[in-house]
């Protein structure tokens, strides 16, 4: 699990655990990951410039899932991407195919279906952060990894429900939105789904 300590990845990594799946967390400071569970495994590094750290990550998994992001800030300094380049490296190497991999709601393709208000935003706002994103795409879409692009709308702190929409496209209006804890839910199904293999796929309310 990379981003494990962001908003949305703790959220993962706590169904993770719920559904007793086991957990290795990659992140630059333990302390952020008020998490303690036996089948919780804690890898310290920094993905930008450890990259044994990360292969040590990823060895012996059977997907990686990633909720990788910049948190409030509207400066990319190209994290996504670099990340990246040393993700899929390290999954090739050893032999692990399954990534699923959170974006957002306005890179690439998925920017034609974005509502009017939220695309002045987003263009005003994150257009760094969202380049950065689809870089990191283009690099993964090039890999020969079997990966998912999940790409939820506006997140909310809101509860699981487990009721949702998803498809690679949807007739979407005003401001949509999601919980991350709905996010997670989705993120956790695809590991046993392969409906949106090689695929990327939007999630809102």
């Amino acid at each position: 699990m990379l981003g494990a300590t962001g908003a949305t990845g703790l959220q993962i990594v706590t169904q993770a655990l719920e559904r007793a799946h086991e957990v290795t967390a990659f992140v630059r400071d333990p302390d952020k990951l008020a998490i303690s569970d036996r089948r919780l495994r804690v890898v310290t590094g920094n993905i930008l410039d450890n990259a044994r750290a990360v292969a040590e990550a990823v060895r012996g998994q059977d997907a990686v899932i990633s909720a990788l992001g910049v948190g409030n800030s509207r400066k990319s300094f190209n994290i996504i991407s670099r990340s990246m380049r040393a993700i899929v490296p390290a999954m090739e190497s050893h032999g692990v195919r399954r990534l699923i991999f959170v974006s957002a709601f306005g890179v690439g393709e998925t920017r034609r279906d974005v509502p009017l208000v939220p695309r002045i935003v987003q263009r005003l706002l994150l257009a760094d952060v969202f380049a950065d994103k689809k870089a990191s795409e283009d690099d993964l879409r090039r890999s020969g990894l079997d990966w998912t692009l999940v790409y939820p709308v506006i997140l909310t702190n809101g509860p699981r429900t487990a009721k949702y929409l998803v498809g690679e496209r949807l007739d979407l209006h005003g401001l949509p939105k999601i919980s991350r804890a709905d996010v997670a839910d989705f993120v956790l199904s695809q590991l046993e789904d392969a409906t949106y293999l090689r695929k990327g796929v939007l999630i809102s309310d």
